[in-house]
């Protein structure tokens, strides 16, 4: 099986990288390396360059998943999909493929971003594996989840739609007894301003009946929910983690699990529906 799985694993990785999609992760790569980390200015700030180099393992991450899926998804592949024991070992190699593709232009831009960049202690450098790791194994995964090749009916809907509901929440978490009632009383005063009336009074009630409602608790749920995010970032700018805050990738690696268990299910029950 794991054989298999890595051979599929560098077909995947060879055939994207080496492809024009492959290209154009490169020079975006390489764009933002040339952005954020100007080798005529150079980045002394340790912090700054472990999470700007988190952010774009993340994005290029998800997009290399984007791509090995829409690779997965072609035709040509289907006399391999179909000899495999399990469709699973399928997914798990686009999945390892993804993560491949990002972690080497993320160690890319990583590398060059050292070039008069900041000095790394050893205690540093070994947080950063943790960080990295969990923050692209979760993209990667969510973008599994936003392609053809795994979605079945509304799947993505639901599930990005209580992503962006779960976040919204997350932004009351810090004081979700006035949060919802100072955006309700926000969107009162400005239907008053355009002479809206009966959708002020509207505004003004649920403002009203947020203060005391639901979403309080929900707001404390979703802030648990993201608590991870909070723990790594608190930990990058104190320098190291507390026992509590290691656990955080930890979390996201077990979020990632959840996720891909999901994508796995829908994957093995789906019919599949191949591009020419």
């Amino acid at each position: 099986m794991i054989r298999r799985i890595l051979i599929l694993t560098g077909y995947f990785s060879k055939a994207v990288f080496f492809s024009l999609t492959g290209l154009i992760l490169l020079i975006l790569s390489l764009i933002y390396w040339a952005i954020f980390f100007p080798p005529g200015q150079g980045t002394p700030d340790v912090e700054n360059y472990i999470i700007l180099v988190g952010a774009l393992g993340a994005g290029v991450t998800f997009m290399a998943t984007l791509a090995v899926s829409s690779k997965a998804g072609r035709m040509e592949n289907y006399p391999m999909l179909v000899r495999l024991p399990s469709r699973v070992e399928y997914l798990v190699a686009v999945l390892l493929s993804a993560l491949l593709l990002g972690t080497i232009l993320q160690f890319l831009v990583a590398g060059l971003a050292l070039i008069r960049g900041p000095e790394l202690t050893m205690a540093r450098v070994l947080t950063i594996p943790p960080l990295w790791g969990s923050i692209n194994l979760l993209a990667a995964v969510l973008a599994i989840h936003a392609t053809d090749l795994v979605t079945a009916g509304w799947s993505r809907v639901i599930l990005f739609g209580t992503l962006a509901v779960a976040l919204i929440l997350n932004s009351a978490a810090g004081s979700p007894d006035i949060w919802f009632s100072d955006r309700f009383n926000d969107l009162s005063n400005l239907f008053s301003r355009v002479n809206l009336l009966w959708f002020s009074d509207l505004a003004g009630n649920a403002a009203a009946w947020a203060f005391e409602s639901p979403l309080t608790g929900l707001a404390n749920v979703a802030g648990i929910i993201f608590w991870p995010f909070r723990a790594m970032t608190d930990a990058v700018f104190a320098g190291g983690f507390t026992p509590s805050q290691a656990l955080a990738p930890a979390v996201l690696i077990l979020y990632g699990a959840i996720l891909f268990l999901v994508a796995a299910t829908l994957f093995t029950s789906k019919d599949l529906d191949f591009l020419e």
